[in-house]
């Protein structure tokens, strides 16, 4: 058994018996049944509004097991550091906000595997009006991601014609985002649409995995350059197979800007074979 599972197997124990606690859900790899050993572990935890005031996350995660560290990220959500380390997601939330769970864009996985506590049934009924795969992007999300990705990437380039390498890096990470969408897209590999570059390798077909690496690079003028232009030439082709409309003028400006075209190294010419020897010729090499 994975330690994650171990870990699992004790926060369903802990939901069961918190009184406190109307509804809880799975989410992510383990729900999804691809976790594996450097997987997360993720919940949301619906608390009774009257009593989740008393609620205090360190003390919850140290029922599950030792806390290294508890760390509110920049989405509100609990992290906790178990042993290994293994990282744990735990929203600490009302129950009176389950309704939000209808507006999320898909759930990830079988209502069945999400479930962990449900007074009343609300929770399994809210998550089977969510989609369990994300929709599929119409032609204006299309064109929209298409923009977003010339946006970054040009955004890269002029900073990194300023000499700001570490910005142009930054940059180059959210056009890098936007390129695995387009990939995922026309490559019709879209099931982890939320989170693109998860599984890449095993969900592309390796010449696109392998045009997404050469668009990742050190923060540098030695690799930037030419990162740069991998993706532009990338994210093109996949602009044009996916049909979204395109500034011809802004095109050729770019198409210049990142000239030329990466492609396969050039063969170098066979070396012609060396005449014979005439017979009257010392050899040189006895």
């Amino acid at each position: 058994m994975l330690e994650q599972e171990r870990l699992i197997a004790r926060v369903r124990v802990a939901c069961r018996d918190d009184e406190r606690l109307t509804a809880a859900l799975m989410y992510g790899s383990f729900a999804a049944g691809e976790g594996d050993a450097h997987s997360d572990i993720e919940f949301w935890l619906f608390f009774d509004p009257e009593r989740h005031g008393t609620v205090d996350p360190a003390a919850w995660c140290e029922r599950i097991a030792p806390v290294r560290l508890l760390v509110l990220n920049e989405f509100g959500t609990h992290v906790a550091f178990f042993p290994g380390p293994v990282r744990g997601e735990f929203h600490f939330t009302s129950f009176a906000d389950l309704g939000a769970v209808r507006s999320w864009p898909a759930r990830g996985a079988a209502v069945e595997r999400m479930v962990v506590k449900d007074r009343g049934g609300a929770l399994a009924a809210a998550l089977r009006a969510v989609p369990e795969r994300p929709a599929a992007p119409d032609s204006g999300e299309v064109a929209a991601l298409c923009g977003r990705f010339a946006n970054w990437l040009v955004l890269a380039e002029r900073v990194a014609a300023r000499g700001e390498w570490l910005r142009a890096w930054d940059a180059l990470a959210h056009a890098q985002r936007h390129l695995a969408w387009l990939a995922r897209l026309a490559e019709g590999r879209t099931q982890h649409w939320l989170t693109p570059s998860r599984a890449a390798e095993r969900d592309l077909p390796a010449p696109a995995a392998e045009a997404l690496r050469a668009a990742t690079c050190a923060a540098g003028p030695g690799e930037l350059p030419g990162a740069l232009r991998a993706a532009w030439w990338a994210g093109r082709r996949y602009w044009t197979r996916l049909g979204a409309p395109a500034p011809a003028d802004l095109l050729a400006e770019l198409d210049a800007l990142f000239a030329p075209a990466p492609g396969p190294a050039p063969t170098p010419p066979a070396r012609p074979a060396a005449p014979p020897a005439p017979a009257s010729t010392p050899r040189m090499d006895a």
